[in-house]
């Protein structure tokens, strides 16, 4: 059951779209997620509690800006 040599060759294929395709997919879930938890925080206070309009926003306003400070990119250090 000999066949012929595979042209495969471990370690020589370009990823380079592979890899940014990963951190877009990676990216658009980390972002998404933040937009949508802001949303769902902000509008169950409005309606569902006596926070009311403005208590629901400061708050949405709060987790945004600390969604941006803890999910933004950070800086790489090279070993």
């Amino acid at each position: 059951m000999a066949g012929k040599a595979s042209e495969y060759h471990r370690g020589e294929m370009d990823i380079h779209e592979q890899v940014s395709t990963f951190h877009l997919v990676m990216n658009i879930t980390k972002w998404g997620a933040l937009i949508i938890a802001v949303g769902v925080l902000t509008t169950t206070l409005w309606f569902c509690t006596g926070a009311g309009f403005m208590g629901g926003l400061i708050s949405g306003v709060v987790l945004l800006v600390l969604g941006v400070i803890f999910l933004r990119e950070k800086p790489t250090t090279d070993h």
